[in-house]
């Protein structure tokens, strides 16, 4: 590697006479076939701008030369990622590094990445949220049961004064439980990365299935699965459960700080919430939903007198079943062609063509869906 080194950076000074562009070279201890971009003050940080995709020259050897007509900053302030904050630069003990700065226009600046962040991960403990369990019996009046119910909150919570925005989750079981049967989306470590990289803080409200009842609770109205009590579970979300958390916790009560999500039939449940109080819940989170239960589900609750702003983040893996990406591509072609929404409707569809229908994948959406509903003003 250290002659193709030599061998490429020899010929750059030569073209420099000629091209005196800013040429960046990189090794990397840590190499596959994934790309590699450089975000940062220039592109507005895009982790994965095609105009900034870097050359792969060699075995753990990048190189990108800045174009003739590139408006330099006065100081350029970037990183490396393999395409995501998820799969950033870290150092060689698993550290975050500071953004690298040139005020270069010209020559070769050689750069050296030891290792790369995978799935958000690894994470350090002093930032994991705090998880607080609100009640084992939390009542559910509609429904005449009850339910354990817990908070995730920043991990400073208690020594500042913030409001946050708020997520409420379903599935509670599998998403922080180290024991889950079928693993879990380990929310907590990805909160406690976003936190370390500034990205944002927001409570997540994580609601425990009915077990047993799972289903039946989740279903809503009259599906080929029966009749639901999906109406009644969304009624005490909106009605008992989140009067109960804005009055208990520093939150943003407001609609536009408000989201809703989860997997599967989580996820369908979630669409409903959404359609059903638009009023209520500005940001979906939709993970693989369970949409051939309900395949022409009806979008007339959304007509509101004056439509709100609404963000939805859609997944789905194309190794789930057959018919999961066609679903949710039609779910989002119906949506866009709802009137009165076409400019306030924002809907991002994630699809990973060798995603499973099982929380390793819902894992690894967490962070960048939460990231878009709610830290980002990009309209894609």
């Amino acid at each position: 590697m250290s002659n193709e080194l030599s061998s490429l950076t020899d010929n750059l000074a030569i073209k420099k006479i000629v091209e005196p562009q800013l040429n960046i070279i990189l090794t990397t201890d840590e190499d596959d076939e994934r790309p590699v971009y450089i975000s940062g003050n220039f592109n507005n940080w895009v982790t994965q701008d095609k105009k900034f995709e870097m050359d792969r020259v060699g075995q753990g050897l990048y190189h990108y030369k800045f174009a003739r007509d590139f408006n330099y900053p006065d100081e350029l302030l970037y990183k490396f990622t393999r395409g995501d904050w998820s799969e950033v630069e870290i150092d060689k003990f698993g550290n975050r590094t500071e953004n690298r700065s040139c005020k270069q226009h010209n020559g070769v600046r050689k750069e050296h990445v030891a290792k790369w962040r995978h799935n958000w991960l690894p994470f350090k403990s002093k930032f994991l949220p705090e998880v607080h369990l609100i009640s084992e019996e939390f009542e559910i009046p509609q429904l005449n049961k009850t339910r354990r119910i817990w908070a995730l909150l920043p991990h400073d919570y208690k020594t500042s004064t913030e409001h946050y925005p708020v997520l409420y989750l379903q599935d509670a079981q599998n998403l922080f439980n180290e024991k889950a049967k079928y693993g879990n989306w380990e929310i907590d470590k990805k909160l406690a990365v976003m936190a370390e990289y500034n990205i944002g803080k927001i409570i997540v409200i994580a609601v425990e299935h009915a077990e047993k009842e799972r289903i039946k609770e989740y279903n809503v109205g009259n599906t080929v699965l029966g009749n639901g009590q999906g109406k009644k579970y969304i009624r005490f979300l909106t009605d008992t459960l989140k009067p109960f958390v804005d009055d208990n916790f520093r939150t943003k009560p407001e609609r536009e700080f408000t989201g809703i999500g989860g997997s599967s039939m989580g996820g369908l449940v979630s669409i409903f919430s959404g359609i059903m109080y638009p009023e209520v819940f500005g940001k979906l989170m939709i993970f693989s939903p369970s949409l051939w239960v309900v395949p022409k589900i009806k979008l007339s609750f959304l007509d509101m007198d004056e439509p709100q702003d609404m963000r939805i983040y859609l997944y789905a893996g194309g190794d789930e079943s057959a018919t999961m990406i066609d679903h949710v591509k039609q779910f989002k072609k119906r949506l866009l062609k709802k009137e009165g929404y076409e400019d306030k409707m924002k809907i991002r569809l994630s699809i990973n063509m060798e995603g499973k229908h099982n929380e390793v994948y819902w894992s690894d959406e967490f962070p960048k869906a939460i990231e878009w509903l709610y830290f980002s003003d990009k309209n894609e």
